[in-house]
C-alpha cells in the first residue's frame, strides 16, 4: 500500500499542527502503515504561487498526493480560515485530485471559538476536490498542543482520545483495515476448555 500522505499546511516550525501530524504517523505506524510528510513550506515559493505544476518539487508532491490510498490535512486557523500556504496548494491541485480518496482534516488555533473553520472553511474546498469520504476534523486549541522544556510536544489527554479515535476511523473507513480492539481473534477450532 503506498503511504498515507500528510500535508503540514502551516508556514512556521515549529507547528502545532505539525505536532498532531507526527502523533498520526505515531499511530499509524502502530498499524504498521507508512505515512509520508509533506511541509508545504518546503516547496519553493515561486511555483508554488504561481500554480506552475512542472516544477519538480510541485509535481512530485502532486504525485504523492495522486498515490495516496488516503490524506491527513492539518493547519493552523487565521482569521477564522485554513492558511494560506494550504491554501495555494489547494489552489494548483486538479479539480478532481482528492477523487476517491478519505480525507482527515486537522487543524489548531488559539481558541476554541475557531473549531468551525474546519466545517465551514476547509471541509468545503476538500469537497470541491471530489474527496469521496471527508472524516470528521479534529481542532486542538493552542492549550492542548504544548511544547515541552526538551523540545518535544505534548498532547492533552482529551485530544489525545479523540486523535487515536480519529485515525482508527481513516484506518478503517480510508484504509478498510480491521478494528484493533485487544486480542487479535482466535478461530473457533483454537478454543480449549476444561472442566
Amino acid at each position: 500500500m503506498p503511504p498515507v500522505l500528510l500535508i503540514a499546511g502551516s508556514p512556521s516550525a515549529p507547528s502545532r499542527s505539525t505536532a498532531l501530524l507526527h502523533a498520526v504517523a505515531d499511530r499509524l505506524a502502530h498499524r504498521d502503515v507508512e505515512a509520508q510528510l509533506l511541509q508545504l513550506r518546503d516547496l519553493p515559493a515561486a511555483p508554488l504561487l504561481a500554480a506552475d505544476a512542472s516544477s519538480p518539487a510541485i509535481a512530485q508532491a502532486v504525485d504523492a498526493l495522486a498515490a495516496a490510498p488516503a490524506i491527513v490535512v492539518a493547519t493552523p486557523v487565521y482569521k477564522a480560515a485554513y492558511s494560506g500556504l494550504l491554501k495555494v496548494f489547494l489552489d494548483l491541485l486538479p479539480q478532481t485530485a482528492l477523487k476517491g480518496k478519505t480525507v482527515l482534516p486537522l487543524a489548531t488555533g488559539g481558541s476554541p471559538h475557531h473549531m468551525l473553520a474546519l466545517d465551514y472553511a476547509l471541509r468545503p474546498v476538500l469537497q470541491s476536490l471530489g474527496a469521496r469520504h471527508i472524516l470528521p476534523g479534529v481542532y486542538a486549541s493552542d492549550a492542548q498542543v504544548t511544547l515541552v522544556p526538551e523540545g518535544a510536544w505534548q498532547l492533552q489527554e482529551e485530544l489525545d482520545v479523540r486523535l487515536a479515535e480519529a485515525v482508527n476511523t481513516l484506518a478503517a473507513e480510508g484504509l478498510h483495515l480491521p478494528p484493533v480492539h485487544g486480542f487479535a481473534p482466535v478461530a473457533f477450532a483454537s478454543v480449549r476448555c476444561s472442566v
